[in-house]
């Protein structure tokens, strides 16, 4: 597997990354649903990696720097061919060992707190998250949870 930043040109990757939108905006409440779309993506200070075996895309993930010390976790997507091989473990090993690189001393999230996002939340636990109050511009809402990890 080879991570490498993610060109937000490539048309597999765009198709993934819609696939991502689409689906958190199904399956979250408008208020809730807090995913990037590209244009939100493609900004110069977010770091965007997508992860390849050859020519096929396994997935993507991204880092928003909120402050010099504190980043978010955005867009950890993999698609559905490459699940339960662990393509997002190591997506997201990648994004910790980058932020700690970057000088970076803490990582958060925001997630969905129900059935579709329960594999997401087992993820960042088994990688050291908790929970954590909300950050950033986001609000108390029963529909997310809020992880945090010290790094």
């Amino acid at each position: 597997m080879d991570i490498r930043r993610g060109d937000l040109s490539d048309q597999r990757i765009v198709a993934l990354l819609k696939y991502h939108f689409d689906k958190c905006h199904a399956e979250s409440p408008p208020e809730s649903c807090h995913v990037f779309d590209i244009t939100r993506l493609a900004v110069p200070e977010i770091d965007f990696w997508a992860a390849w075996e050859a020519d096929a895309l396994l997935g993507v993930g991204a880092m928003k720097p909120l402050d010099a010390t504190h980043g978010e976790v955005k867009s950890m997507h993999t698609a559905e061919t490459a699940r339960r091989r662990g393509v997002a473990s190591a997506i997201l090993n990648h994004i910790i060992a980058s932020s700690r690189e970057r000088g970076l001393t803490r990582l958060s999230l925001e997630t969905g707190s129900y059935g579709y996002f329960l594999p997401a939340v087992a993820l960042y636990t088994s990688h050291g998250f908790t929970e954590c109050p909300p950050f950033g511009d986001y609000r108390q809402d029963p529909n997310s949870l809020f992880l945090t990890l010290a790094l």
